[in-house]
């Protein structure tokens, strides 16, 4: 089967709530996959990684591959060309469709949460608003394999803590409701 029947049944099982635990990462839309620009980021995290920031990007929502491809692009497109930098500021974004799109990756700096958490942490953004409304459980369980995954493959520390955006920077994101949802998270500690 090739990479991208497999992202398409992966998504489909996703859609319909189906997913399975994997041992690897999961199907991880890479940065060729979704069309990404080159990087010129270079620096690299210091690994494992003890904190996990997640965050939403407060812009549209996409609930299919095709419009997460498009929202990741349109992402990336606004922090290289508008805000100048090197690549997305995320390590990883999360879609509607319960798919997990690959941004700095485990291995690079981040530009997501301010000069003292983005070297000692890893940023996940969901796509989308969050301040009024809940992301489906397909992201949610998609954002909690991927923590899983980082852990188990040495990424993060077994005793990884997540925090929600506005727990380290002066800022409204997650958003409201989604900020409830991580509170609730093993692995969520505010301070």
């Amino acid at each position: 089967m090739s990479r991208r029947c497999a992202l398409l049944a992966w998504a489909l099982l996703a859609l319909l709530g189906l997913g399975a635990a994997q041992k690897d990462c999961g199907p991880i839309v890479t940065r060729q996959e979704w069309k990404a620009r080159a990087s010129t980021c270079s620096q690299k995290l210091r690994q494992p990684v003890r904190y996990v920031v997640v965050s939403h990007t407060a812009g549209s929502v996409c609930g299919t591959p095709a419009s997460c491809q498009q929202q990741a692009q349109n992402v990336q497109y606004y922090h290289m060309q508008q805000l100048g930098w090197c690549d997305v500021g995320y390590n990883f974004l999360i879609g509607e469709d319960g798919l997990v799109y690959e941004g700095r990756g485990w291995n690079t700096i981040g530009a997501h949460s301010g000069a003292t958490w983005n070297p000692i942490s890893i940023g996940i953004s969901f796509m989308g608003n969050y301040m009024n409304r809940v992301p489906p459980a397909r992201a949610l369980k998609a954002a909690q394999s991927l923590l899983a995954c980082g852990a188990a493959q040495g990424y993060l520390t077994p005793n990884y803590e997540v925090k929600g955006h506005r727990d380290v920077q002066q800022t409204l994101s997650p958003g409201d409701q989604l900020y409830k949802i991580i509170q609730q998270w093993p692995h969520y500690r505010s301070v």
